[in-house]
This record gives C-alpha cells, structure tokens and sequence, in this order.
C-alpha cells in the first residue's frame, strides 16, 4: 500500500489545533496493538461508524477490535462543522427521479431513523455534546428566492421534512446577523453538536459495552481468506469479520471503495469570543452555494465557520487566513477579530453524494462517503452494519442497492476530473 497526501501519519499524531480539541475535556488514551490479538470482529477506524458498529455489536456480545490509526475521533468524525441535517444529502425529487419514489421515501425513512438514533446515544449514554436544535439555510443568489419558497412548501407538504419555514430577507437578516442573503429557509430538526465529544462519547459506550480500542495502531495491510488477517506497526489482528470504517482515511485497504470514495479535504476556523449574538436563536447555518459555506455560534459565543475550496490534497499554508476571506464575505464587521483556531480535514465522497454501504467480500463490510451528511448518518450506518452482520439485513440492503459509480478516471485521474468539476461549480457560485 502506497502513502497518499490523505493518509494520517504512522501513529501517536495528536488531534487537530482545534476548538473542539481544546474544549472536550480530558481526551482518553487507549493503548496501541502489540502483539497478536484474536477478535470475532475487526473494524479498522475509531470514528463515528466504526465505533458505533463496535457498540452495537458488542452489546450483543461480540468479541470486537477497534484499531484507530490516531486518536479516538482524530479524523473527521472530530473535525467536522458539528451541522445534522435531516434528510438525504440529495433532495427527495432527485432521489425519486433516479430511483424511484418508493426507494426515496424508504432512504428519508431511515435518515429519519438515524435522527431518532443519534438522539437516543447522547440521551442513553448521557453525552454532553452541546446539542442545539435548527438550521437556517440562506440563498445566496436573488433568483433563487422564489423556488426556495416553493420548495420549502414541498419538503414539507409532499415528502414530510421539517416542517420547513421559508424566512423573507429581513427575518434571515434577524436570525443569522448578516445581510448577504436574499432569503432562507429553516429546518427545525436540523442542528448542531460539539462532533468530538460525540465521537468520544461513543467510544465510552463501546468501550463500556466490552468492545477494545486500539490508538495508534494504523491498519497497514489486509490479507483475505476464510478469516481476515489485519496488520499493524506492532502487531495483527485475526478476525472472523472485517469492518472498513475508515472513510476519507482508508488510503488502499480496499480498491473497491477507494474507486468510489474520494478524500477530499474542508477548513474551519473559531474567531475568539464575540461581544454579541450572531445568531441570538442558535441555530446553525449553511448556504447555497455548492461549494458551501457553514457556521455557527459555539456555547462561548465564537463564530465557528468554514468554508472555502483547495484544488490539490495538500492543507494551506495558513488555514485561519484562507478561512477568513471566506468568513468576512459574509460578516464584513469581523475582519479585525482574532482567529484563535484553524483546522482542516478530510471528508470523504461519492459520485452521487450517497452513502457507500457495501459488503464487498463475504466477511468484509463497508460505510463510507457521506460526502457532508456524516454527523448524523455515519453512527447509523455503523449501527446498520452491525445489524447485518447479525443476519438482520433489510437497511443495509436498502443503501447497498444505491448506484454507487467509480469516479471517472479510476485512482489515477479521479482527481483531475474533480478538480476540473469543482472549479467550475465554484466559479458558477460567484456568478
């Protein structure tokens, strides 16, 4: 397996300079693998779906194994915006014009499911995630307003989100302190959450449910056979099961999900305390661009946003300045704020923007490419994997037969293409 610019360091690298790494209190240790370990199940990654798939399982018993290549949550699960978002990452029509409406209500159904199953971790295992409810979206380009209402009404009346309230300039100008948007529209079981404390607050429960972790212990190769034979820097795992949890992360553990994820990487920044509210509801936001910008207030009242595209896998020099010129577009009066934080990560993605959820070898299981839906979706889809392995396979059946296209161009030019892709789509968003 050969190094990408995506793949983690071999081991003991500290979590991101984040706000959220400053602010999760004590961050726990788990030992790395030594030596040989015998497991019913493997998962490789310590993030919200192969923790979530270790927590169900082993509270039904299950001999499992986590091996994180870092730290608990180190990858995105800990890096994110912290946004849910109800729903797909495709809207209802798109779903139904491609695969038809009863697939496309059975998928909101179970983006519903995975609200109610994100809810009932952090209610069930007492997490401390600072959970805020809604999420105003802002259109950004005036003759989008109309069809923004329009749409807002057919969310809700023909295929049950929200309920979804569409906001005149003036009340989107109120709720987000800006005057940039011409409109918006708020999704009242939207939110956000603090996504590293949600990380390690899975990782107690599957800890506390007999699962064992392991950090700094980097899945460096896979050998197949009747049963699955992981290897690490200092040891390897013999399994009777494999579950690929790694995301954006997995970097040749698999070629067939590495033909249909693509990394790609997203920036955030945290301003230092503010002396007002941008948001006096609290709630998150995002807007419509399709390279998107997304925000929202921490508990001690920063402006956490990000924003803004990089066309080659490598970070920018100065995170906190790339973010800001993004940040300040929208809130022009917080150029002469400090930047206290600046980070980046890397988000995984597919050609159609759903979920990848496979069972590409018959003991080897998959959930990746969330493509910015992982928040909420990612600890189902781990929780569905689970199941499956189980014998109980109706929702994993239900995202396994998606489409799931390679990105054109295979590992070698799938990059050029989305890069090619995205320029264009960023520069459709200044026009």
């Amino acid at each position: 397996m050969t190094p990408t610019a995506f793949m983690p360091p071999l081991g003991r690298a500290p979590h991101a300079p984040s706000w959220y790494a400053a602010t999760a209190g004590a961050l726990p240790s788990h030992a790395p693998l030594k030596g040989a370990r015998r497991a019913d199940v493997c998962v490789i990654g310590g993030g919200y779906t192969g923790l979530s798939a270790a927590l169900t399982l082993a509270k039904a018993g299950y001999d499992v194994v986590v091996l994180e290549a870092n730290k608990v949550g180190w990858g995105a699960s800990g890096r994110n915006g912290g946004q849910i978002h109800t729903g797909q990452r495709r809207d209802p029509d798109w779903l139904a014009g491609r695969l038809g409406e009863p697939a496309a209500r059975r998928l909101l159904a179970l983006a519903d499911e995975a609200w109610h199953f994100q809810r009932a971790l952090i209610r069930d295992h007492a997490m401390e995630v600072d959970l805020a409810d809604g999420l105003i979206h802002g259109i950004h380009k005036p003759r989008w307003v109309e069809d923004a209402r329009r749409e807002a009404d057919h969310l809700t009346t023909k295929w049950g989100l929200g309920p979804i309230r569409f906001l005149d300039k003036a009340e989107t100008a109120e709720k987000l302190g800006t005057e940039v948007y011409h409109a918006g529209t708020l999704d009242p079981k939207s939110g956000h959450l603090h996504p590293l404390k949600f990380a390690l607050g899975i990782a107690r429960a599957a800890a506390a449910a007999g699962a064992t972790i392991f950090e700094d212990s980097r899945a460096l190769s896979v050998r197949h056979g009747a049963k699955v034979e992981v290897t690490t820097p200092d040891g390897v795992v013999t399994a009777d099961t494999l579950v690929l949890a790694g995301n954006g992360y997995l970097g040749g553990l698999d070629p067939e999900t590495d033909a249909r994820v693509m990394p790609l990487n997203n920036f955030i920044l945290a301003t230092a305390p503010l002396p007002e509210d941008l948001i006096p509801g609290n709630e998150a936001a995002s807007d419509t661009r399709f390279v998107v910008y997304y925000w929202r207030q921490t508990p001690d009242r920063r402006l956490l946003f990000g924003g803004g595209e990089t066309f080659t896998p490598k970070f920018p020099k100065d995170i906190r300045r790339f973010v800001t010129r993004h940040m300040t577009a929208i809130y022009p009066r917080l150029k002469a704020v400090p930047i206290d934080y600046g980070w980046g990560g890397t988000l995984g993605l597919t050609v159609n923007r759903l979920p990848y959820v496979r069972r590409p070898k018959p003991n080897v299981w998959v959930a990746a490419g969330y493509s910015g839906q992982g928040v909420m979706l990612a600890p189902f889809a781990g929780h569905i994997l689970a199941e499956a392995i189980r014998g109980q396979t109706e929702r994993f059946d239900a995202f396994a037969d998606i489409p799931c296209p390679p990105f054109p161009g295979g590992t070698l030019m799938r990059w050029p293409t989305l890069v090619a892709a995205m320029s264009w789509f960023a520069l459709r968003d200044r026009i």
